[in-house]
């Protein structure tokens, strides 16, 4: 049975790459902090489509200590695959940030998924074959101005991503990022009607992606064919900031 883990399976993408690979023979471990009710009404859809595979919501909080997440990782059953689909911003300019607020989004976009990447290894290279997948930004291409630390945490796992990669190739292990655009999830519903329509004006494209356009490219990687693909950095845009 081959097995997956998906950080920030409750948010808009995390929740459609669940669908794509359940749908691929994928049995899963649904990450969840603070939406428990989400992640167990998501396992049981999942279930009911798809009853000889395994749907396991789980807990962890980004903010825990470094034992606690050996523990666990520890706790697992064995993966052959790593999604890490959460991710928090904070708009507005760097000076008028806290320095716990940028701790905090520092932490979750690049240092605690750096750490975890670490903790799994081991399992993941006991496999025949194994993936991670980072979801970045095309921010971490082309910095966003009122989003600095943002984009410095996307580029920092696209950068992480390439020179990890050249350490676990020969292990049949790849390492990739997603890097989505502009994508219609509840992380960009603060936006007005007005500011929307503005940018969809400037994706060459002519529409915001939706959450399958970006899960599709997921599940393409965590596909035993991919396994030539690691260390690179897609961009998923509709030819948006490129």
């Amino acid at each position: 049975m081959k097995r997956a883990i998906v950080f920030g399976a409750t948010g808009g993408i995390g929740q459609e790459i669940c669908r794509d690979l359940a749908a691929e023979g994928w049995s899963l471990y649904l990450h969840y902090n603070s939406h428990e009710q989400t992640a167990l009404d998501l396992g049981k859809e999942l279930f009911a489509k798809y009853p000889s595979q395994d749907f396991l919501p789980i807990k962890l909080d980004f903010a825990s200590s470094d034992a606690e997440l050996a523990d666990f990782v520890k706790k697992l059953l064995p993966v052959n695959a790593a999604v890490f689909a959460q991710g928090i911003t904070k708009y507005g300019f760097l000076g008028d940030e806290t320095l716990d607020n940028i701790t905090k989004l520092i932490n979750v976009n690049l240092t605690v998924p750096i750490k975890l990447t670490k903790l799994l290894e081991s399992q993941l290279m006991r496999q025949d074959y194994s993936r991670i997948v980072y979801l970045g930004s095309v921010y971490g291409g082309a910095g966003s101005a009122l989003e600095a630390v943002y984009s410095a945490t996307k580029g920092g796992l696209t950068r992480f991503a390439q020179a990890y990669a050249r350490e676990v190739a020969s292990n049949n292990l790849t390492v990739n990022v997603i890097a989505p655009g502009a994508v219609k999830t509840n992380m960009n519903a603060i936006f007005s009607e007005d500011t929307i329509q503005e940018v969809q004006d400037e994706i060459p494209m002519g529409r915001w992606a939706k959450a399958n356009d970006i899960s599709y490219w997921v599940t393409t990687l965590l596909n035993k064919r991919s396994g030539y693909l690691t260390g690179q950095t897609i961009y998923v845009t509709g030819g948006w900031l490129l």
